[in-house]
């Protein structure tokens, strides 16, 4: 293979590559249904001529025969009048009108034939012309679909699953931290005041089964008259009466007055 032959090869495979790139389908395929559709006016333009041929020669063919039957009439009157000179010329006439006629007559057979040829062809183009349209708009929608199922699929190239995954586990460790960290906060300050009330309430039992139990000793003499009387506004301290006296030297005092 010579020099120039593999240049041009070359060339071509380049170039080649590079149109190919650029080549839109769906372009494409709409601009071929434009030109599919821009020929039908021309086939209707040359169907049109070849029916007015045809029409034209019918024409002619009347105008003949009516010509035939007129000479053949002024050739018969010639005759009778005895003007044997004017029936020749108009059997001359008759002659050629005859050959006009067979010659048009063929004509016109031709341009029947090809008038509906040509209608024939025009419809079967039409024809043609819509099945291609549906089959381009086809792949159009396909070509489309194509296009969006790349983008997609680009799209979840780029998308990584795993690192989004990753953050939301992060964030709900962290939430569910804070979550338990506050919630242990809260039921250790709810066993606080609830122990801080269990032992006002036990210190206030106490203070009423000490005074109680002064009352008691008090009804059997075991205390003498006029100890014990609280005053009032005053709050016993703990291990304390509401006399502000010690409980147990109280009973002391109650145990030798006994004796």
């Amino acid at each position: 293979m010579g020099l120039w032959m593999r240049f041009k090869r070359s060339l071509r495979a380049m170039f080649g590559g590079i149109v190919e790139k650029t080549e839109d389908p769906e372009r494409i395929l709409q601009q071929t249904i434009r030109d599919m559709r821009d020929r039908v006016p021309e086939l209707n333009n040359s169907v049109a001529q070849v029916m007015a041929t045809e029409k034209l020669l019918a024409k002619n063919r009347e105008r003949l025969e009516s010509q035939v039957v007129e000479l053949d009439s002024k050739i018969k009157a010639s005759v009778k009048m005895g003007r044997d000179d004017i029936a020749t010329a108009y059997i001359g006439q008759l002659q050629q009108a005859q050959v006009d006629l067979t010659k048009t007559s063929q004509q016109l057979e031709h341009a029947t034939s090809a008038s509906k040829q040509a209608v024939k062809a025009r419809d079967n183009y039409v024809l043609q012309m819509q099945k291609r349209s549906a089959e381009a708009m086809q792949l159009i929608n396909q070509s489309k679909q194509a296009k969006l199922q790349e983008q997609l699929a680009q799209t979840m190239e780029t998308f990584n699953l795993g690192d989004d995954a990753s953050t939301f586990n992060e964030m709900r460790e962290r939430i569910d931290r804070r979550a338990a960290s506050a919630e242990a906060k809260m039921q250790l300050g709810a066993a606080s005041v609830d122990s801080q009330m269990q032992e006002i309430e036990r210190e206030a039992m106490d203070m009423q089964l000490q005074d109680r139990l002064l009352d008691y000793k008090r009804e059997m003499g075991l205390l003498p008259s006029g100890t014990g009387a609280s005053q009032p506004g005053a709050l016993p301290a703990q291990g304390e009466t509401g006399t502000g006296i010690n409980n147990d030297a109280l009973l002391r005092e109650g145990a030798g007055g006994k004796e």
